[in-house]
């Protein structure tokens, strides 16, 4: 019989401590309204602990490979859950909001965003030759489904317990993936004296050199020069926005506004989840048949139309139009991230998974201005209608950044920073 490579059970360890994190930060969707009652907050001032969160989830990505290069995959891992199970933990104390903002927007920002795509990438690097692509989409639809294993619980939780056994749920959660990580999450498949899955010959381990932080900053910056790259950061914040920041934060109080009970909109928000695994893959085996403009413009037309569409579909149940929109929107909400990464790949050759790490941190900016922005509407006016208009008419605005987008003619726009003495990587092809 066959032996089963070990990278597929790094593979696989991973893949839970990503559905960990993604349901780790889906969790404020569900306590808005309990910390609201309890200590008569002002949802915008929740909602900042979110955007807290969900921007530190961003800026950290771009970091969180050269920590893992200098410390080792298995302690930046085990650091991020510790901090995860901190931060949830921590909340069942608190007395002030700004206790909120620095247990839930800074602790589990930061433990979570040592768990994104860097993570991601990082992986499917060191193991995998063949079946990379497959693999980087399959960890990366673990969040869809950190999203669909956790809601509907915490939602049970928070109306069965209340929202401090929630939160000691999660602080658990995070606690009990440690020592899987620890005991199973290998650093490099020479240190088993095996070649990456695909590979014919063992591989050392590059020596960690303390350059990679300013080699991400330096790809920020030459980035920073290019229309491109704009017109990518821009499009991808409005995704953002749209995505985590609004709906993933505020549908379920929204819902609740209505006369939905809050375990019902957590259901369709986890359906959004289910859905979203298939729309990820399904983009991805598009991106490499249609050009990736076209369908970037088409993801985001369609976005804002079901977000101009929204506040009429809700309702005290699970209407069937409701149900409509949510399978629409789940096979939307992360198939714009196929068609992101091949532009940067195209625009910025083999800085492009650097380049995207930055366009991701946009993205989170867009979410964090969102979270605490649709706070205020929903303080302000009584309601979110004019939240969700803001957000169909700007996903519009997306679609034509997208389209704004040229096809790229010769090199790459820029060469990656390397330290001196090292070989600058080749860009084409």
């Amino acid at each position: 019989m066959r032996r089963l490579h070990p990278a597929w059970l790094v593979a696989a360890v991973a893949f839970v401590a990503l559905v960990g994190a993604a349901g780790f930060r889906a969790t404020p969707g569900v306590l808005l309204h309990p910390l609201h009652a309890e200590f008569g907050w002002p949802l915008a001032t929740i909602s900042a602990a979110v955007s807290v969160n969900l921007l530190l989830y961003g800026v950290t990505a771009p970091f969180a490979a050269a920590l893992m290069d200098r410390f080792g995959i298995r302690r930046v891992v085990a650091g991020a859950l510790a901090l995860v199970a901190a931060g949830s933990g921590l909340t069942v104390a608190m007395t002030e909001s700004w206790q909120l903002v620095l247990c839930w927007g800074v602790l589990v920002g930061l433990g979570t965003g040592s768990m994104a795509l860097a993570f991601v990438a990082t992986v499917t690097g060191r193991w995998f030759v063949k079946r990379r692509g497959l693999v980087t989409g399959v960890l990366t639809a673990g969040g869809a489904a950190g999203q669909l294993v956790f809601l509907p619980l915490l939602a049970v939780l928070v109306r069965d317990h209340g929202w401090r056994t929630a939160a000691l749920v999660v602080a658990g959660a995070a606690l009990a993936v440690v020592p899987l990580v620890v005991w199973l999450l290998r650093e490099h498949p020479a240190d088993l004296s095996r070649p990456p899955y695909g590979a014919a010959a063992v591989v050392p381990p590059a020596r960690p050199e303390g350059g990679a932080a300013a080699r991400a900053v330096g790809a920020l910056t030459a980035a920073a020069r290019t229309r491109p790259f704009w017109l990518l950061a821009g499009g991808f914040a409005i995704c953002g926005a749209t995505t985590n920041g609004l709906v993933g934060t505020h549908f379920v109080p929204a819902a609740h506004d209505h006369g939905m009970p809050e375990t019902t909109a957590a259901g369709l928000l986890a359906v959004v989840g289910l859905f979203d695994i298939a729309g990820s893959i399904a983009s991805g085996w598009l991106t490499d048949r249609v050009d990736p403009r076209l369908l970037l413009g088409a993801y985001y037309a369609l976005r804002g139309a079901s977000l101009l569409v929204l506040p009429s579909l809700f309702a005290g149940s699970a209407r069937p139009s409701m149900l409509v929109f949510i399978v629409f929107y789940g096979l939307d909400w992360v198939a714009t991230v196929p068609p992101t990464v091949a532009l940067c790949r195209e625009w910025f050759g083999a800085s492009g998974a650097v380049v995207f790490g930055w366009v991701f941190a946009a993205h989170q900016a867009g979410a964090a201005v969102a979270a605490t922005g649709a706070g205020l509407v929903r303080d302000r006016l009584g309601d979110y209608a004019a939240a969700w208009y803001a957000a169909g008419a700007l996903s519009i605005g997306a679609a034509g950044l997208s389209l704004l987008l040229r096809r790229r003619g010769g090199e790459p726009a820029f060469a990656l920073p390397v330290p001196a003495g090292r070989r600058a990587w080749s860009y084409r092809g």
